[in-house]
Parts: structure tokens; C-alpha cells; sequence
């Protein structure tokens, strides 16, 4: 039986039984190329866990946000919402009134999308005037495999 406060302690200390840690990068590019390498040649790579450690959220600031953006991108996004709702009218559509149907409603859904997104915009009172994107990053990635598999692991971070 194992003892739940040796497990607790592992945990924490991000040791844990059923892994090793072969190596440690500061980027996951350079952990996926170990796995990688390992893959090519012929290590059981199911067995092989990247894991992040550190984790923290990345905003990257694309653009200034401007009441005509906020409605471009309203636009484009209720443009689609239109091509869906034409595609679902013109199933019930006979003749070449289809294509009518689904550009009405593109134009339909392309307006009101402006219209909200504009709105939108205005809404938030200057308060977020930045379009941006956020991402999830590790500041360090571990490369792990199960003890029984260590050893040859290790083989292939000695030409890193």
C-alpha cells in the first residue's frame, strides 16, 4: 500500500513513480525535436510525455481596435452565421432560387454582424480599444518516459 503523504510529497515535488524526466527545454520546439529524433529511431514514443511546467498566459496586442475594425470583424463573423443559415434555407429551396436565398442571407447576416459588432465596440466606453490574442506557454517543457524506459531514453539526449 503506498503511503498517501509520500505521494503528496512527490506530487509537489513533481516527482512521480510513474515517470522519469530524460530531459528539461526552455522551448517545445526543442523538446519535440528530441521526440522527434527518438521516433526516428524506433523508440516506443507512445511511452513519452512533453509536459509544460510553469505555465502562464501570453496577450499578444495585434491592433488597435477601431469602431470600423469592430464592425469588419462583426461583418465577416455574421457573414458566415449568413452562409449557414442560406445553406439550411436552401435545402428547401427549388430552381436556381438557391442562390438567391443564400446570398440574401449572407448579406443579412453580414449587416447585423456589423451592426452588433459596432455596437459592441461602442458598448465597452473605450475601455478595451486593442484586438489581441491570447495563448498558454510553459516557461519549461520535461521530456518524460516511464522508469523501465529510461535508460535507453537517455541514449538519444546524449547527442542533443
Amino acid at each position: 500500500m503506498t503511503d498517501p503523504s509520500v505521494q503528496r510529497e512527490q506530487q509537489v515535488s513533481g516527482q512521480r513513480p510513474d515517470r522519469q524526466v530524460i530531459a528539461t527545454f526552455d522551448n517545445y520546439a526543442d523538446a519535440q525535436r528530441l521526440v522527434d529524433r527518438m521516433s526516428d529511431g524506433g523508440f516506443p514514443v507512445e511511452h513519452v510525455r512533453i509536459i509544460g511546467d510553469d505555465l502562464r498566459t501570453v496577450e499578444r496586442i495585434t491592433g488597435r481596435m477601431t469602431k470600423g475594425r469592430a464592425a469588419f470583424a462583426g461583418a465577416a463573423s455574421g457573414a458566415w452565421f449568413g452562409l449557414f443559415i442560406g445553406l439550411l434555407l436552401a435545402i428547401f429551396t427549388l430552381g436556381p432560387v438557391w442562390i438567391v436565398t443564400l446570398l440574401v442571407a449572407l448579406v443579412i447576416g453580414a449587416f447585423w454582424g456589423a451592426v452588433f459588432g459596432f455596437v459592441a465596440h461602442v458598448a465597452t466606453g473605450g475601455e478595451r480599444d486593442f484586438s489581441s490574442v491570447e495563448s498558454l506557454e510553459a516557461r519549461r517543457y520535461e521530456v518524460c518516459v516511464p522508469p523501465q524506459y529510461a535508460a535507453e531514453a537517455a541514449r538519444y539526449t546524449q547527442t542533443l
